[in-house]
């Protein structure tokens, strides 16, 4: 389907992404969300049924419920207000895709992290520190910071994106528009953190992008989806520990497992972790959305 969507006139360009598909419109951009799924930064070749769906679903979510926090790309779901063009294929891209405009990228993951887990505690663990930070505080697995940290990375499209120094990510770009970034992503996730944890549930850490359209800033891509973020369960949290996960943690966790070197190619995966894998998608959806897929 997307094939056909790409010989459309009014598509200049098209990217493929690890999960999205994205088709140059011109002054907006066409995102579809596909069912893919990638960990370690290699995509699988099983994809997850309905995954697509669940994340458009949640980003939409989210850019309606911040855009007073930060403006947003995001500029509809409905294919019915797509160019008409679109139409045709609104059974393929219901569901799983949005316009929204064109930004000039910034080339930077936007990492926050209120709790110490998954690789900022293997650093942590080894050097004592996070993100090149030094961290005086003796801690345990999991606990909470005492404020949000801040830890950027480089964004790359094949391969493995590196964990850059809050300096280094400041020497790279304009140093006030590099403040006003980390100042919002920090911003982002304590509304989220504040927001979910009331529902009983836990935003350990997230990640955000942004772009901007001449001297405005917007947030991109995804938000607050399972792919972006970590989310533990209020009730099942102990410090010390590493709590179930309401993301791909579940599948990162098999692969650990079978001892998989995280190179491609990726292995298949059993009937089992793909089911379970989607009913944690399933369920966080529901719990930020309040809505079935």
């Amino acid at each position: 389907m997307h094939e056909e969507i790409t010989k459309l006139r009014i598509v200049s360009q098209f990217r493929r992404g690890k999960v999205r598909d994205i088709y140059d419109l011109g002054d907006t951009l066409l995102i579809v969300t596909s069912d893919r799924i990638s960990a370690f930064d290699v995509v699988f070749p099983d994809p997850i049924p309905d995954k697509g769906k669940i994340l458009n679903s949640i980003s939409v979510h989210f850019f309606n419920a911040t855009k007073d926090i930060v403006p947003n790309h995001f500029i509809t779901d409905k294919v019915e207000d797509y160019p008409a063009e679109l139409h045709p294929f609104s059974d393929y891209l219901s569901g799983r895709s949005m316009l929204v405009k064109k930004t000039r990228v910034i080339p930077f993951e936007c990492i926050v992290r209120g709790y110490i887990s998954g690789s900022a505690w293997s650093e942590y663990s080894k050097t004592n520190t996070i993100g090149s930070m030094l961290i005086a505080e003796d801690m345990q697995e999991s606990q909470k910071f005492t404020h949000p940290l801040f830890t950027p990375s480089t964004k790359v499209e094949d391969g493995h994106d590196e964990n850059i120094s809050y300096r280094e990510f400041l020497s790279r770009m304009d140093e006030k528009l590099a403040v006003f970034v980390k100042d919002k992503a920090i911003e982002l996730y304590s509304y989220a953190h504040e927001l979910l944890l009331a529902q009983g549930i836990i935003v350990a850490d997230t990640k955000f992008e942004f772009g901007s359209i001449g001297d405005q800033l917007y947030l991109i891509d995804e938000v607050l989806t399972p792919d972006s973020s970590r989310f533990w369960a209020l009730d099942q949290y102990e410090m010390g520990t590493s709590p179930k996960s309401y993301d791909k943690q579940y599948m990162r966790d098999y692969l650990t497992s079978i001892g998989w070197d995280k190179q491609p190619p990726a292995p298949a995966l059993p009937d089992e972790v793909i089911q379970k894998t989607r009913e944690k998608y399933l369920a966080i959806h529901k719990i930020i959305t309040l809505k079935e897929i």
